[in-house]
Order: C-alpha cells, then structure tokens, then sequence
C-alpha cells in the first residue's frame, strides 16, 4: 500500500499527497483523463500531439524546460489510448515552480498558429520515423484496424494517418484542449518531502481559480464482440516474417481481465515462458515470441507476437502457436507456475515502488480508475486467482472466433 491523503477543489481538480521525508526531492505528477479513446475518425492524434503542445510555453512559461532547468528539476510525459500524464521531479525547496508551471499551461497554454506548426511538424516527423520507415512500424495500425469495427482502439496513439496530423485546424485544437485540459479532468500527485497543509496551499494558490470544463464530452463507442475470425497478409520489405495474433479481453476493471493478465504472464513472460521454451528453444520456426495484454480501460487486446526464423513463413508459426495454446489449456496449469508468475508480479510490485516518481504515477492512475486503494486491491485479487479460474478464461478467450491475425510477410 502507498500511504496517501487526499482531497478536491472546488473546480473539481483531485488532489492525492504521498508524503515521504526519506528524500529531498518532490514530484508533482499531472495525470489528464484524455487518451487516443476520446479522438473521433479523422482527427486522430490529438492526444499525442497535446502532449508535444504543452511542452510548447505558456502565457508566462515561454519555454517550460528552461524555467524547469534553473531549479535543478527535470520532466517528461507520455499518453497512451487511455491517458495523458505529465511529471516533474524537482528538489522539494523548489515545489513552487513545478505547481507555477502546470498551472499556467493549465490556463494559458500557447496555442498560436507558429506553435502549432511548429509542433505538428515533430509529430509528423515522429511519425514517419517511428512508423513508416521502421521496419514492421506499421504493424500495429493494421492490427488496430482489424481488430476494431467502432472503438477508438482502431487506431494507434499516434494517430490513424499522417493527413489526420495535417488537417488539425485551430478550431480542432481549442476545443481539445478546452474539452480535456481542465482540472475537473485532472489527477495531481504530489509526493516527497511535502506536507498536506502545504501541498493544500499551494494547490488553491495556483490551481484554485482555474474554471472547470463546460464542454461536454463526447460518448465513446461500443466494440460489439467479435463473432468470426479477422485476418489479413500484407508483403513488406522486412527480414523475415512476423505474424501478430490478438484476442479481445475485457477492460482493466472488468471480470476476466486479471486472468487475462495472468494467462500471458504464464504464456510469454521472460526468458523460461511456456512460449518461449516450446517455440523459440525447441524449434526452428521462431526467432522471437511475447504475450501479453494491453491493459486498456476499455475492452482491449491480448497479444501474441513473434518474429520468424529465416525462410519460415508466419502461416507456418500460427499453426504451431495455435498447437501451443490448445495444449495450455487444456493441461492444468501445474502449482510450482503459477507460484511463479505470482511471484513475479510481488517483485515487480516492490520494484515499483523503490522510486519516488513510480508511486505517484501509480497513485494517479488508480485514481483515475476509480481508487487509488486499486493499486493494492487489484494485486491482491490477482494473486488469489487459482489455476482453475486461468484455465476456464483461457478456454473464454482463446478462441479462434475472437481471433485477429496479421501475417506480415516478407517480400525479400
């Protein structure tokens, strides 16, 4: 359990405190309910690109590393189809600053034609060398594609397409930003050498008058369940072949979805996985093998992926991964595994919590889910699980009707 107080303003921004005097250092940690779910067809993207925006200056903030610099702190942020999260470590003296500047990129954020620009150049850029020019980079938009018929999951976090990128108008950009930047919207963290009574003052100073939304937010669609299998063979100019193998699942706070977890903890994590000692170390058909689910909010995926050994063919790999699966579950999945992989998942927990700005990331995560107690709640659940209920899930899961396959092949 990571210790923590909370509260809300009275615009709506929650306020979680995890105070830890063992250091000197402080981290405020932003954590903004906007993710690639909330884009809609042809302005996909907008998630991601906020993220490059709001490194952009602010109305008082005109370049936001350099002011961060001078109080010998450092920040970064990611967003992913669920979340946009910000973070900052700073020394404690100096906890003002971080709240001065995500406040005033809160408020004021620069949104002028130059910087907009500016920034959507980066993003197209990003995304021609991260997925156009990478050799298997466009795996995962055609996976996406396949897999969903209405969800937003359908597209990766970068967005759908590059002329999405280029078409943004400034209209778009406002109301996506006035939509989702709020702090009704909003899940702050602030852990270290901090105290409640200061960590309330300096949130009502600097955050206390910022209005909440007014926009309202637009539904997110359903993805019906899949009633027949989904495959489609693309010939690109890779090594070799890779085949992409994906099962719907549900969200991360529904039924089933800790035994999905748990299923590919067993299949295909590490190094001594079941995956990868049946079809990596003891064949000739695959080079590389991973399992493992997405962890989306929503209904999402578990993935199966692997790359093949020279001249074998990804049909080839998905008859004998198929072979595999059929074999796990239908063998009880022997104690001395499951122990294992549950203690996996006690160490990568200790592990997690060792540094400052791992804790509150997860505090502001779970709050977002619902309950920052998630955090420990959910890995005592998990860890109940008995290999019965893993084997009945995976029987749910694994089935060729609920399939996607890409087969990726190589031309060369």
């Amino acid at each position: 359990m990571i210790p923590y107080q909370k509260f809300t303003l009275d615009n709506g921004l929650e306020v979680l405190v995890h105070e830890d005097h063992t250091t000197k250092m402080a981290v405020l940690n932003l954590l903004y309910k906007v993710g690639s779910r909330n884009e809609n067809p042809g302005k996909t993207g907008l998630a991601h690109y906020f993220e490059h925006l709001m490194f952009g200056g602010s109305k008082h903030v005109p370049v936001f590393d350099a002011a961060l610099e001078k109080v010998g702190g450092e920040c970064n942020a990611f967003t992913n189809t669920d979340i946009t999260n910000y973070y900052i470590s700073l020394p404690a003296v100096n906890l003002e600053t971080a709240f001065w500047l995500e406040s005033d990129r809160m408020l004021h954020l620069n949104l002028s034609p130059k910087t907009i620009e500016t920034q959507r150049k980066v993003v197209i850029e990003e995304f021609k060398q991260r997925y156009l020019n990478q050799p298997y980079g466009n795996a995962f938009h055609l996976v996406r594609d396949l897999a969903f018929d209405t969800h937003p999951y359908q597209w990766p976090t970068i967005g759908r397409d590059i002329d999405d990128i280029e078409n943004y108008q400034s209209q778009d950009v406002e109301e996506f930003y006035f939509t989702h930047y709020r702090p009704d919207n909003a899940v702050m963290v602030v852990a270290g050498d901090v105290t409640l009574e200061q960590v309330k003052h300096l949130s009502k100073k600097w955050f206390g008058d910022i209005p909440s939304g007014n926009m309202p937010k637009k539904s997110i669609p359903k993805e019906l369940p899949q009633i027949s299998k989904k495959s489609k063979t693309v010939m690109e100019e890779v090594p070799t072949d890779a085949l992409y193998k994906v099962y719907h699942v549900p969200g991360r706070l529904e039924s089933g979805y800790l035994e999905a977890d748990l299923i590919t903890d067993i299949l295909g994590f590490g190094r001594s996985s079941f995956l990868e000692h049946r079809l990596v170390k003891n064949s000739d058909l695959f080079a590389t093998v991973s399992g493992y689910v997405l962890g989306n909010v929503d209904p999402g995926l578990m993935v199966f992926t692997g790359k093949m050994e020279k001249g074998r063919t990804a049909e080839e790999a998905e008859k004998l991964l198929d072979e595999t699966i059929a074999e796990f579950i239908d063998q009880p999945i022997p104690e001395p595994v499951l122990q294992k992989v549950k203690n996996q998942a006690e160490a990568m927990k200790t592990y997690e919590t060792v540094q400052l700005l791992n804790r509150a990331m997860s505090l502001a995560y779970y709050a977002h889910l619902g309950n920052p107690d998630l955090y420990q709640t959910e890995y005592v659940k998990k860890t109940a699980i008995s290999g019965e209920r893993i084997s009945e899930a995976a029987k749910a899961f694994l089935r060729e009707e609920n399939a996607t396959v890409l087969y990726y092949k190589s031309n060369t």
